[in-house]
């Protein structure tokens, strides 16, 4: 968007725009929301940030009228493959907070210097500030969602000292974290800000923000997948539990679609705080909060194939993976088979072979570890001996550090470290792309649920209304993915056709081409 597409949107106060740039204003010193219901500013008054970092390395701070951080995530993350999309994709992981910039530096396969460098010119701030950015954000959610006591805010967020956490919450919100905390009242009508926890419990309870429109459809999809005593879901709500850096943790997402706001309500029954702003930043992927419904909806509309499934289920949602060792565990084992057939296979696999917990709503075990799988004792593994023997050697590269990958990582790199992996293909890496870097212009062209979900949404469209892999809707092809499979599932099948519902998938060819 160019400076008057970004006035003009400021000016319509349009809700769409939220958390995608901030506003800043010379005159008052502030910066806002694009939604911000104060007057609009004089053009020659205004200057335009990627990043709230950006805003407040230029000496502005957040508006208390419109809460600038209270907003869904930027969805350019996830489309851009550039070194900024995933260096901002680690960033909100917590890996500055865990590792430091060198850290984050040689993950990303740069020097510290380069990527200060880089991330300074392409988004107005460097990793430091990037990260004190997502602090702060996170500490604001905590300070107006809970009542945890100051000083476990400042941990939780990831700040090093209470001291440090009292002057980053003074200079980006010109206000002492008990005033913050002061205005839960006045924003709760704010998306993002949550009815606050009671004191005596350990949980914390938190409405997560998003855009309008969104489609609960994701979590049918997680719940036809879910591992019994691992995950457990329905068509409104989904719990697991997961490691996590420092330990193990639960939580659930409920979404209440009679409810004002219809909130997305996060459950977290068990998290070392050190852990908190990585699981929030999971939980935020796993249900692709971070997406522009609007966009996407828009550009897949103009297909004559997607127009009535976009009409019927606006807000179509892609599922991240909130573990990338596992996503890959799980879809070589469920590609070639059917979903049924696949969720059968994991739930032997983590019968025994992983640890158990204290139950909790159903909730007792967690997925086994890479280096557990590969163990030659652990016999859990069932299927063709070749597909056993392609789990057991990705697991053993996993677990012995030579095979790395995660939400850093762009298409090019996953399949550079995927494809040479025995009982890995196309499709594989597609899937492992759409679920844990989030890529948006994966088209696996060669599914047999893709295929079945053409057919279902080809009846009544003119032959040839489109091209076979969807190049018209690029860079959404993920998410015409989506609704694909969706149309599979609902629609009759023919008798003798053979049952295949995403991820069941011929895996030999895939359209894997990411234009974004």
């Amino acid at each position: 968007m160019d400076f008057w597409q970004r006035y003009r949107a400021i000016d319509a106060r349009d809700t769409r725009f939220d958390g995608q740039f901030y506003t800043a204003v010379r005159t008052t010193g502030i910066y806002c929301r694009p939604s911000c219901p104060a007057r609009t500013p004089k053009a020659e008054n205004v200057t335009f940030y990627e990043t709230s970092a950006a805003a407040h390395d230029a000496g502005y701070r957040a508006c208390k009228r419109c809460l600038p951080e209270a907003v869904p995530g930027t969805p350019a993350w996830n489309i851009r493959s550039d070194i900024a999309g995933r260096a901002m994709r680690l960033i909100n992981d917590g890996v500055i907070n865990r590792d430091g910039v060198e850290g984050l530096a040689s993950r990303l396969g740069y020097s510290s210097r380069q990527l200060n460098r880089i991330l300074s010119h392409e988004l107005g701030a460097g990793p430091l500030s990037l990260a004190r950015a997502s602090r702060a954000q996170t500490a604001r959610t905590l300070l107006v969602s809970t009542q945890m006591k100051l000083a476990d805010v400042a941990f939780a967020a990831g700040f090093s000292s209470v001291r440090q956490f009292n002057e980053t919450i003074g200079e980006v919100f010109a206000m002492t974290p008990t005033a913050l905390r002061g205005t839960a009242l006045r924003g709760s009508a704010l998306r993002g800000t949550a009815h606050r926890a009671p004191a005596a419990t350990t949980a914390l309870t938190l409405n997560l923000p998003y855009r309008e429109p969104f489609d609960p459809g994701v979590f049918d999809f997680l719940a036809v997948r879910a591992i019994p005593g691992i995950e457990a879901g329905t068509a409104s709500s989904y719990a697991r539990t997961l490691r996590l850096p420092h330990a193990d943790a639960r939580f659930g997402v409920t979404y209440d679609a009679g409810a004002p706001g219809r909130p997305l309500v996060l459950t977290i029954g068990a998290v070392d705080l050190r852990d908190l702003p990585s699981l929030l930043s999971r939980v935020r992927r796993l249900l692709d909060l971070d997406a522009d419904p609007v966009a996407i909806d828009g550009a897949l509309a103009a297909d004559p194939r997607l127009a009535p499934a976009v009409k019927t289920f606006p807000g179509m949602r892609m599922p991240g993976a909130v573990d990338p060792q596992e996503l890959l565990i799980r879809a070589m084992i469920g590609q070639q088979i059917t979903v049924a057939a696949a969720r059968t296979a994991l739930t032997q696999l983590s019968a025994c072979g992983s640890e158990s917990l204290a139950p909790a709503d159903g909730l007792h075990r967690l997925f086994p570890t890479a280096a557990q799988i590969a163990d030659p004792g652990f016999g859990l593994l069932r299927g063709p001996q070749r597909r056993i023997d392609s789990v057991r050697a990705a697991a053993s590269a996993m677990a012995a550090g030579d095979l790395d990958f995660g939400y850093g990582d762009d298409l090019a790199g996953l399949q550079s470290k995927l494809l040479p992996l025995p009982g890995v293909g196309p499709w594989t890496v597609g899937y492992v792309a759409m679920r844990v870097i989030g890529a948006p212009d994966v088209f696996l062209a060669n599914d047999a649920a893709v295929r079945n979900g053409i057919l279902a949404l080809s009846a009544g469209n003119p032959a040839g209304a489109g091209t076979p892999d969807f190049t018209e809707v690029s860079p959404w092809r993920s998410y015409a993915t989506m609704h694909l499979w969706r149309a599979a599932a609902i629609s009759p099948k023919p008798r003798r056709a053979r049952q295949a519902s995403a991820p069941s998938a011929v895996r030999r060819t895939a359209d894997l081409t990411l234009k974004s």
